[in-house]
């Protein structure tokens, strides 16, 4: 392997929303996203790179969303954990299709579908080789998917925390909605919190910055924007 076709990190969490899963439907999974997404995973994992995935629930559940239209925040939370669960298994048959040895973990017990999360048996299963996806989120209501990837990423000991999205990084504003959005392809840690930049919450945000854990936000419908990140190329927005 050349100098240019090396990675410069061992170890990845990568955060996916659950709206990545929908491709252009409105609700649910579409298969073709789901392909394209584990097409690029299992192209960065010839490289060896060890891999922690969080994916959300939101095509499928959104628990804010339902707590406006009066259901208990709590339930609608546990609903939101078990969504991400479905999108695991997903993205687990996708992947194995293509030859990535995975294995899902879930926070809550759920033991007819996925291994129970226990820190050090997920580490073991990223030595050896396999992909790790770590569903249900903290299995803990009030924390969002953001919060339990950024809590996977210490626990594991990510070298970096790569968020992937429909944009091409952090903007002042929604780039789809403003057109004169501003791109910060550069950002400190306070800078999310102070700008109030909605691209990853506050408590995330909070972590990461405690356990100086770099965050790479980048555009993962552009083929190949996976493979740039862990080769050391300057995509998206970096917040370090």
């Amino acid at each position: 392997m050349s100098d240019e076709s090396r990675p410069i990190y061992k170890r990845i969490l990568l955060k996916l929303s659950g709206e990545a899963l929908m491709g252009d439907k409105s609700f649910g999974l579409d298969p073709a996203a789901i392909h394209r997404i584990c097409e690029q995973i299992a192209e960065i994992k010839k490289f060896k790179i060890e891999i922690g995935l969080v994916v959300g629930g939101g095509n499928i559940c959104r628990g804010q969303e339902m707590v406006k239209r009066g259901m208990d925040r709590v339930t609608a939370d546990n609903m939101g954990m078990l969504a991400t669960v479905i999108n695991s298994l997903a993205l687990m048959d996708a992947l194995e299709q293509m030859g990535v040895y995975t294995r899902v973990m879930s926070a809550v017990k759920i033991e007819a579908f996925a291994e129970p999360y226990i820190r050090r048996r997920a580490v073991r299963h990223m030595e050896k080789g396999r992909l790790v996806i770590l569903a249900a989120g903290t299995g803990n209501p009030y924390f969002s998917t953001d919060t339990a990837a950024s809590l996977r990423a210490m626990e594991i000991g990510a070298e970096v925390f790569i968020k992937a999205t429909n944009v091409g990084g952090v903007y002042s504003s929604d780039p789809k909605k403003n057109k004169d959005a501003e791109f910060y392809p550069r950002l400190n840690y306070m800078d999310v919190l102070v700008k109030e930049l909605k691209v990853i919450d506050s408590t995330a945000i909070s972590l990461l910055k405690e356990n100086e854990i770099p965050v790479r936000v980048i555009d993962l419908n552009v083929s190949g924007n996976l493979k740039r990140v862990v080769l050391g190329e300057d995509v998206g927005t970096l917040i370090s």
